[in-house]
């Protein structure tokens, strides 16, 4: 019948009779329960109720009226929750907390403003829309979607005891230490086109030299322990300061192994960073260079033959293991993915780390960064200081690179734009493409994306190696 007749008001008055319909059925037999005596003839009725009238294995569930139960359902809103609600959680530190509703509702609509940047404005959908529902998930209350759950440690029953949200089994599984970094990594090294480094190696200067944000960084934090309220240890210092490389599955992977306290903030910022690369690089590469520089243009790379491609990732591990060894693991995995597509005689893995593999471990890492962003987490003083810090670091590391290129002019006949140095930072291949970007903004005939992949994937090898240094320094 509703589907002969088409008017919406009539269509909408039958759903309304039909949901009142329900709502008062539901509770006839409630209602009729205090006064009426269930038929002790009826052998199958009685079968199923004990004594006292009620359902066998029900004794413990309390009954409710009327209007219990619509004070019951007021009271599990998300309005009310918000206004009244006192959450139990701790901070980084581990000190209990309460953290009122209100609170939840400001990083909620947080998580929609990244959602709204990256499907609207386009900053990385591929990063901020998961992250930005991670947010949101994480701190809708009373849904319990990132609850931890508690373990029985020893015996046959070993496993939960109380409920587990499953943004908390997405970042016990792999957010919280090494393993989706380091799949990550597999799949950048499948997708990523060495050709434009080895074709001009001192690109990879520019690699290097954004890394000065890194250190540059480290230093300061620690100088900045002089400052009260400001208590960085050493290894906390190197999480926070590897920000300025903008590599997420590198900050993760450090942050795992030196200040797991600090791994929440500072993966949010690092990936933010690299999803915030085409706003933050521009200004700062055009307040250092002139438009002479911004226009210089730069000869055809050679084409590198198939055997360098295959080769070079095999150089660059056997060098690792030999001088860096701790980088190894982000090092060793890079090489692995990228020596899986230059073969060529895998194609059918090489592709699955490429596409499948990356794009699913892409989502439940975005996820279960998203997933940390919590009041107790970022609404204090420690959590915004390294926010900033962060950013400092990473412009740092970009304009480094940028006053590196310029000084490589001084002794180079054939001169590189010094645009391609901000492609320094491991935001591979954003920083690379915001190189190009900018430059065809002062010239539309100047192409400049293979020559920035060189720096941008030295950047990647660059950021490992420092994270390497400071794992073996203080891990």
């Amino acid at each position: 019948m509703l589907n002969k007749r088409k008017d919406p008001v009539f269509i909408t008055k039958i759903c309304l009779l039909l949901l009142v319909g329900a709502f008062v059925f539901s509770f006839m037999p409630r209602i009729f329960a205090q006064d009426a005596v269930p038929d002790r003839e009826s052998r199958e009725y009685a079968s199923i109720l004990n004594p006292n009238g009620i359902i066998e294995g029900s004794e413990d569930i309390k009954m409710i009226s009327l209007n219990g139960f619509l004070d019951q359902l007021m009271k599990t809103t998300g309005i009310y929750a918000f206004i009244t609600d006192l959450k139990d959680a701790f901070t980084p530190a581990g000190l209990p907390i309460q953290i009122p509703g209100w609170q939840e509702l400001l990083m909620i609509i947080v998580g929609f403003v990244v959602i709204y940047l990256g499907a609207a404005k386009g900053f990385e959908p591929l990063l901020l829309i998961p992250i930005g529902f991670g947010i949101v998930f994480v701190n809708v209350p009373l849904a319990g979607m990132g609850d931890a759950g508690h373990y029985i440690a020893e015996g046959i029953d070993a496993g939960m005891r109380e409920h587990q949200g499953f943004l908390d089994i997405i970042y016990r599984a792999g957010v919280g230490n090494e393993f989706f970094p380091l799949i990550i990594f597999m799949g950048i090294g499948a997708m990523t086109d060495f050709g434009p480094l080895i074709a001009n190696p001192k690109s990879a200067l520019l690699g290097a030299s954004a890394q000065f944000g890194v250190f540059g960084t480290l230093f300061a934090i620690t100088a900045m322990n002089l400052v009260p309220g400001v208590d960085f240890n050493l290894k906390e210092a190197c999480a926070v300061a590897i920000i300025g490389g903008a590599d997420g599955p590198t900050t993760i992977y450090i942050a795992a192994k030196l200040a797991p306290q600090l791994l929440a903030t500072v993966a949010v910022a690092a990936y933010s960073y690299m999803a915030l690369v085409p706003v933050i690089q521009p200004p700062i590469m055009k307040l250092l260079t002139t438009q002479k520089e911004r226009l210089i243009k730069m000869k055809q790379l050679r084409v590198v033959p198939k055997i360098e491609k295959i080769l070079f990732p095999m150089v660059v591990f056997i060098l690792c293991v030999i001088f860096i060894p701790a980088a190894a693991a982000l090092i060793g995995c890079l090489m692995f993915g990228n020596f899986m597509k230059e073969t060529g005689v895998v194609d059918r893995l090489s592709n699955t780390m490429q596409n499948e593999l990356m794009n699913i471990v892409t989502i439940f890492l975005s996820l279960g960064v998203g997933s940390q962003m919590t009041p107790e987490k970022f609404l204090n003083p420690r959590s915004i200081s390294i926010v900033v810090i962060g950013l400092i670091a990473f412009a740092v590391a970009t304009g480094t690179g940028v006053c590196v290129a310029k000084i490589m002019n001084l002794f180079l006949k054939e001169k590189i734009n010094p645009l391609i140095g901000s492609a320094g930072v491991s935001a591979v291949p954003m920083a690379a493409r915001v190189s190009n970007k900018v430059g065809l903004e002062f010239d539309p005939g100047n192409f400049l994306l293979m020559h920035a992949m060189g720096p941008n994937v030295a950047g990647v090898i660059g950021t490992a190696i420092a994270a390497g240094v400071m794992i073996a320094t203080y891990g």
